[in-house]
């Protein structure tokens, strides 16, 4: 007995000093995580006049295979360190990820899209990741199409199902690697074929597909790769498709006919490196047409889509890079283009007509409308009885459509002259994005109507009758929001949705109409200011807030941010972002020059040498957000993607006094390296947009406005979160050198970490991985604003 008690007695003495021990330890924090200190291999560059040093040019050397084993090496460093500094949030990444997963659209179909006699849709099976394109006949049972479950439906008299699947993405996905990342997909007009490309993964680039729909067999040809464009020709009998070179450069296009044996014809190569290559069909399938453009000059030719072998005719060119989409309408050519008039640059585009049959040389074109700055048209879209217009005025949208044909011969008209029917647009319209519109025939086109205060409509409006119908929008959200508020307790606003409404003839919206959008201004504010930028150019500023949580001077803030290509910036209603809205923050978004919604002077404003107008223009909105106390002035963080993290990043180092935090999407951190040895292929609008190196000028701004050349030294930093990706149009390596940099130069503090966040798979085609972005992210601004 004594010698079963020994051990006994000498494990409990054991057993006390390890609870002792452990006492201890959890009374002894354990020290926070330390950054990762990559080392500097400083490399000497001069160019133009000026000399530099880069030392951690070495990220970027990816035929080094010595220097890539030590940055693989330093990406585990750096995956270990943000997993330690943010796991104290985990619980907290966890709620907002349960939070943000169960706003998900329960149902993730597409609305059936009428083409001819078809319905096609695509919708998501139960425990499949990707979505399966299919197709019913309108004509079968009509009375069972639903917008929320498109395939529902029995032909009786069969006995069978009438839906048909036509591409199974899961498929597909099998094909690619596991990846089903589709670019293009185009039916032929004869509803007998689905051409489309995916994304080959291990070779990047887009690989081309023709699938036949009734037997569901890929076709042998055409199988083509690194295909950037494509349009059906010959009534569906024939494919066009444009091939890029090794830099992507679309520059060959190539004719199949479906079904022959023999070799693709090569309709067109273009041998300057400089001119790039784009194709489109008209919406009546009558033409292909042609643009071709470079920073010299852009033409834009005409292919009969009948006869899609017969040669390409030149119909219309300009010096310089424009824009340009051309149109046939009974026997008439139209062009919208933003080309110069009479050598003098336009902010604006506009609608030229000639007649098909012309035979002047140079073809003569005639304005449609007169010029008016009060009603600057941003879009058009033709069908065979409408034209339908997508208008500015000042920052505001309003949609329209008149009657074809157009008058003729009677020079420009106003549009006002026209009688123009304007359909019904809720309140705070941030964007309007036409729908496929594929029945050039039918009365009725779509289009999804955006708000920062209202989820995504999905639009049908009768363009004979001024009727319009929500077809699809995640109306659930604005239930649960009122059951959140506790101002509702049943879903009685769906079914009024959903039925028919009439067009307001003046447009404008009443204030019991925002139920009938499914708006949620009830809950959440949408304000708009015009902020003085520091060369007294008014930037418009939207900023939303929860109505229940907004405080005077309390609120911490996110201000969004893009400002590149002319491009809209996004100022959709997001669902991920309502957990930050119900947590008290302000959501912002600034509308700095170099983005869309202000003509191409605004957009001018904010390229190349007046890059800088961008970011000095984010500053004075994030100026304005803490001088007016609309958000704590110790609470302010940055947003930006792609280019916008450029313009969030050049703000930081010329005030990192005025954010907190910033989260940087897959930035542009680096531009005088990517720009001067790009690693991956660029193109002129790359340029036009962020300089040409080879101009002093220009070098000198990109030297100025680049992010990571210009940090300062022995300054405290805001917290910085940057997510960069290993399939992303801007090397990881930027991210890396950029966050290796800020470490080296600036002041540490553990409560203002500098984190990589790294992901291998493309996040946006992912909803369960655009989740845990969405919450880490999130997780990661609470925690800085807490601290």
């Amino acid at each position: 007995m004594r010698h079963l008690l020994k051990p006994l007695r000498h494990n409990c003495r054991r057993l006390r000093w390890a609870h002792h021990r452990a006492q201890k330890a959890a009374a002894t924090p354990s020290p926070p995580p330390r950054p990762p200190r990559p080392p500097p291999k400083p490399e000497s560059l001069t160019f133009h006049d000026h000399s530099w040093e880069d030392p951690y040019s070495w990220m970027s050397k990816l035929n080094d295979k010595v220097a890539m084993r030590h940055l693989d090496m330093y990406m585990e460093q750096e995956e270990k360190y943000t997993e330690a500094t943010m796991s104290g949030t985990d619980r907290l990444q966890s709620k907002l990820q349960s939070e943000m997963a169960s706003r998900f659209a329960s149902d993730l179909s597409t609305p059936p899209l009428r083409w001819g006699p078809w319905l096609y849709y695509r919708r998501v099976e139960e425990g499949k990741q990707f979505p399966v394109l299919c197709r019913r006949l309108a004509s079968l049972n009509e009375e069972f199409i639903s917008h929320k479950s498109p395939s529902a439906g029995f032909d009786f008299t069969s006995g069978k199902r009438i839906e048909q699947k036509l591409l199974d993405y899961n498929q597909e996905a099998q094909r690619f690697g596991g990846y089903a990342y589709e670019e293009l997909s185009e039916v032929s007009p004869d509803h007998r074929f689905i051409a489309y490309t995916m994304y080959d993964k291990e070779s990047d680039f887009f690989k081309l597909s023709v699938r036949n729909l009734n037997s569901g067999a890929l076709c042998s040809k055409p199988q083509a790769d690194r295909v950037s464009n494509l349009a059906w020709a010959k009534d569906g009998q024939a494919l066009l498709y444009v091939v890029t070179d090794q830099n992507k450069r679309p520059c060959r296009i190539y004719c199949s006919m479906i079904g022959s044996t023999d070799d693709d014809f090569l309709i067109l190569e273009e041998p300057d490196e400089n001119v790039y290559v784009n194709i489109r069909h008209t919406k009546d399938f009558r033409f292909v047409t042609v643009h071709t453009f470079s920073t010299a000059s852009s033409k834009v030719f005409l292919i009969n889509a009948a006869d899609p072998l017969s040669g390409v005719n030149l119909v219309w060119e300009c010096e310089g890079i424009s824009h340009g989409i051309l149109e046939h309408h009974q026997g008439y050519l139209y062009l919208f283009t933003d080309a110069a008039k009479e050598g003098q640059s336009v902010d604006y585009h506009y609608l030229l007509r000639s007649h098909l049959d012309s035979s002047s040389s140079p073809r003569t074109w005639e304005s449609v409308f007169t010029d008016d700055p009060d009603w600057v048209v941003e879009d058009l879209d033709f069908s065979h009885t409408h034209l339908v217009v997508t208008l500015r005025e000042g920052r505001n949208f309003r949609l329209c459509s008149v009657t074809l044909p157009l008058p003729a011969g009677k020079g420009p008209v106003h549009l006002k002259e026209l009688h123009p029917q304007f359909l019904p647009l809720p309140k705070y319209v941030s964007q309007i994005s036409p729908g496929p519109n594929y029945d050039y025939h039918s009365s009725k086109m779509r289009f999804t109507i955006s708000s920062p205060v209202m989820p995504d409509a999905v639009v049908d409006y009768d363009l004979s009758n001024g009727e319009w119908n929500i077809v699809q929008q995640q109306n659930i959200l604005h239930e649960r929001t009122r059951v959140l508020y506790g101002t509702a307790s049943s879903a009685s606003i769906i079914e009024e949705t959903l039925n028919s409404k009439t067009s307001n003839p003046s447009n404008e919206v009443n204030s019991d109409d925002d139920q009938l959008w499914n708006g949620l201004s009830e809950f959440y504010a949408c304000e708009q200011y015009n902020v003085a930028s520091y060369d007294g150019v008014l930037l418009p500023l939207t900023v939303v807030y929860s109505r229940k949580n907004k405080k005077e001077d309390q609120n911490p803030g996110l201000l969004h941010v893009h400002g590149t290509y002319g491009e809209l910036l996004d100022k959709r209603w997001r669902s991920e972002l309502k957990s930050l809205l119900d947590r008290g923050w302000i959501i912002a978004y600034a509308d700095v020059r170099g983005g869309g919604g202000g003509g191409k002077k605004w957009h001018h404003d904010g390229r190349r040498t007046k890059r800088i107008n961008s970011i000095k223009d984010y500053i004075s909105c994030a100026n304005f957000l803490v001088d007016k106390e609309i958000v704590h002035e110790n609470k302010l963080a940055g947003w930006g993607y792609s280019a916008g993290g450029l313009v969030v990043a050049s703000a930081i180092n010329q005030s990192p006094h005025l954010f907190k935090a910033a989260i940087l999407k897959v930035p542009f951190l680096d531009p005088t390296n990517t720009l001067l040895y790009p690693i991956l292929p660029l193109t002129a609008a790359d340029y036009e947009e962020f300089g040409y190196p080879g101009d002093i000028a220009d070098f000198h701004a990109i030297r100025d406005y680049s992010p990571y050349d210009n940090i300062q030294k022995d300054v405290l930093y805001p917290a910085v979160m940057v997510s960069s990706s290993f399939n992303t149009r801007f090397g990881v390596w930027e991210a890396a050198k950029w966050v290796a940099r800020v470490r080296e130069l600036t002041i540490y503090d553990q409560k203002r970490p500098i984190l990589l966040n790294l992901t291998t798979d493309i996040v946006e085609e992912n909803r369960y991985l655009q989740c845990k972005e969405s919450a880490l992210e999130s997780a990661f601004l609470i925690k800085v604003m807490e601290s």
